[in-house]
């Protein structure tokens, strides 16, 4: 075993193709949900904020906290929550005890929103992940990029 893992170690050259391959391969995905057209009444990146949240204790996180699970830098993000609670889709608040720190919170109408859209994009990856592979193939899948993603133990989780 190697650094936790079984089998012989992996060259650089293997390592770069594996990543190119993840990499093209989310981002050919990436690009077909953009151009779904499930996402209506927001963009694919608002929709994130709410699934987010959606998978947060009491629905609720700091608004750094979003913005270390997701691309936006920190002021992108701000202005987005701030779109969202114009909506009436997140609320904002005070961090207890953290006078700087803000709270976001998917309110009852950001839940049905993001239940809603949900659904629609549940059946773009049915479509465009599941009828790429079969029920094994995502098993096996699944268990790489979890292994990927714990390796990573300097990275926040954003689950």
């Amino acid at each position: 075993m190697v650094d936790g893992t079984a089998g012989r170690p992996a060259s650089t050259r293997e390592a770069a193709e594996a990543w190119e391959s993840l990499f093209r391969a989310q981002v050919a995905l990436m690009r077909r949900f953009q151009r779904d057209d499930v996402w209506d009444p927001l963009t694919i990146r608002e929709y994130d904020v709410l699934f987010t949240l959606s998978r947060c204790p009491d629905l609720t996180a700091r608004l750094k906290e979003l913005a270390e699970g997701s691309l936006l830098t920190q002021p992108s993000l701000s202005r987005m929550v701030e779109r969202l609670e114009v909506a009436g889709l997140v609320s904002r608040g005070p961090v207890v005890g953290d006078a700087r720190g803000v709270a976001v919170t998917l309110t009852p109408a950001g839940q049905r929103m993001q239940r809603d859209i949900g659904r629609r994009h549940v059946r773009s990856i049915r479509r465009l992940v599941g009828g790429a592979l079969d029920a094994d193939e995502l098993d096996e899948l699944r268990r790489l990029t979890d292994k990927l993603r714990l390796a990573q133990p300097d990275i926040p989780d954003p689950e």
